[in-house]
């Protein structure tokens, strides 16, 4: 086997070995909580993210609203990544550090969850998203990588993968969200 693929599997694995050694699986599980409990009263959950990070929000959003594993009725879900005209419009007229804040501001409402993922936990636009959402009364969760950045204090969950490499957080991001999915399929 090529030695770059095997290296890459093994810290992959090692990761993966990290993650379930640690707080994360309870976390999860208390995330889970929260998603379910937003959606039984009515509410949704909102995704950002840069990046990989947004392309993993469109991702989660699709689980929810298509289906994942069984047949359901769509659940309200919204990534803020995906429209280019509000994105453009809001970034041009209050800069690119707002482009999800002013979605959650028009948007969000007491009782909804708020996913942002940043490797860094730094970005600044998923972190006043972030204040935003808590003005408003909204659970926020936060993937990130090791140590969680400034999402550690600012989210209400903040799951930190125990890497530093950026690809071996997201693979662990959207392996967590997979499980969010399947949880809350169950409820």
């Amino acid at each position: 086997m090529n030695q770059i693929i095997k290296q890459r599997l093994s810290d992959h694995l090692a990761v993966l070995q990290k993650l379930m050694e640690s707080d994360l699986p309870q976390k999860l599980e208390r995330c889970a909580a929260l998603v379910e409990k937003a959606l039984a009263e009515g509410h949704k959950v909102l995704f950002c993210g840069n990046g990989g990070s947004a392309a993993d929000s469109q991702h989660l959003a699709a689980e929810f609203v298509g289906r994942f594993q069984k047949e359901r009725k769509g659940l309200p879900a919204v990534a803020l990544t995906v429209d280019t005209s509000i994105l453009t419009a809001i970034a041009n007229d209050y800069g690119y550090e707002t482009v999800f804040a002013r979605q959650v501001q028009a948007l969000g409402e007491p009782g909804d969850v708020l996913i942002g993922i940043s490797t860094s936990g730094n970005s600044q636009n998923v972190l006043l998203a972030i204040a935003e959402a808590k003005a408003k009364g909204i659970v926020c969760i936060g993937m990130t990588a090791e140590g969680g950045g400034k999402m550690a204090e600012a989210c209400d969950i903040c799951l930190a993968v125990p890497a530093r490499v950026t690809a071996r957080a997201q693979e662990m991001h959207i392996l967590m969200g997979h499980i969010l999915c399947e949880l809350v399929d169950h409820e």
